[in-house]
């Protein structure tokens, strides 16, 4: 595959929107052209993406945690200095803090402004936009504690705001919108009990029984494969009144059974005779 030629980094007007992508791993885009950033370069303009407005001693001290800290800003200022020669990321800087330009978009700020307007009760307004969000993990193959701080971070949102979305879609009646975005939670942790419990209530609430232990069972092995653990009392409950009548039937009777067994003798009469069976 040929490689795509490098959008020159001085004497261009910003003409075209400019994305930064950290989702799925680092990608600066000029309109629809890739911007080469160099791997350095690629680290400060990632921290700044995640922590707008943080003082330079805080990114310096991330960056660079292992240096003193005049050396750490010493570093900092200059790539910061060779940031500012590239028009295609532009910075801001306010007192000692230092922010990517408001013409610079972020994907992490739509993951993060979607899962507020559901935290909010507000639908977003792209069916499959909440399903998409964040569906890849932040700069995978990274290994900064600033990056796995912020992965897990946005892991974490990301599983609630599925969540969110699948319980107000149950709430509204809406079943195949909820069972799809809590598969999509599912598909994203398969252990975390949360998601299995919204698939086991909305297969319930269409009436579905089948499906809905069938659900709480596969979930049940997983759980016991993998971790040697039930599912919770919380998650149990939510069978008790479709697994009950089943775990009645098939009870074994404890004790003798006493069976009336009738006879006919040529010597007499009709005759019944008890017999006690302790076998069966």
């Amino acid at each position: 595959m040929a490689a795509v030629p490098p959008t020159p980094t001085t004497g261009q007007p910003h003409d075209a929107e400019i994305r930064l992508h950290l989702l799925g791993g680092f990608r600066l885009t000029h309109g629809d052209t890739p911007v080469v950033v160099p791997r350095g370069l690629q680290r400060i303009i990632a921290l700044i993406g995640l922590r707008p407005g943080a003082t330079r001693a805080h990114l310096a001290g991330l960056l660079w945690p292992e240096g003193t800290e005049e050396r750490a800003l010493s570093s900092l200022r200059t790539a910061l200095w060779r940031l500012r020669q590239d028009p295609y990321c532009p910075l801001t800087t306010a007192a000692d803090t230092v922010r990517l330009d408001p013409l610079v978009r972020v994907d992490v700020d739509r993951l993060v402004d979607t899962a507020g307007r559901v935290r909010d009760g507000h639908a977003p307004g792209d069916a499959g936009e909440a399903l998409a969000a964040g569906r890849h993990d932040l700069l995978p193959g990274w290994y900064d504690d600033w990056v796995l701080a912020d992965r897990e971070r946005l892991r974490q949102l990301r599983l609630h705001m599925l969540e969110q979305v699948s319980g107000q879609h149950l709430a509204a009646g809406r079943h195949g919108e909820a069972l799809e975005a809590a598969l999509e939670a599912m598909a994203a942790e398969p252990l975390r009990e949360t998601p299995h419990r919204l698939v086991v209530r909305i297969h319930l609430a269409e009436g579905n029984a089948f499906e809905a232990v069938h659900a709480f069972y596969v979930y049940r092995d997983l759980l016991l494969r993998e971790l040697r653990l039930e599912p919770s009392p919380a998650m149990s409950a939510l069978l008790a009144e479709t697994l009950d009548p089943i775990r009645q039937a098939s009870r074994p009777t404890s004790g003798p059974r006493r069976h009336v067994v009738t006879r006919a003798t040529s010597a007499g009469p009709m005759a019944m005779r008890h017999r006690t069976d302790p076998g069966r």
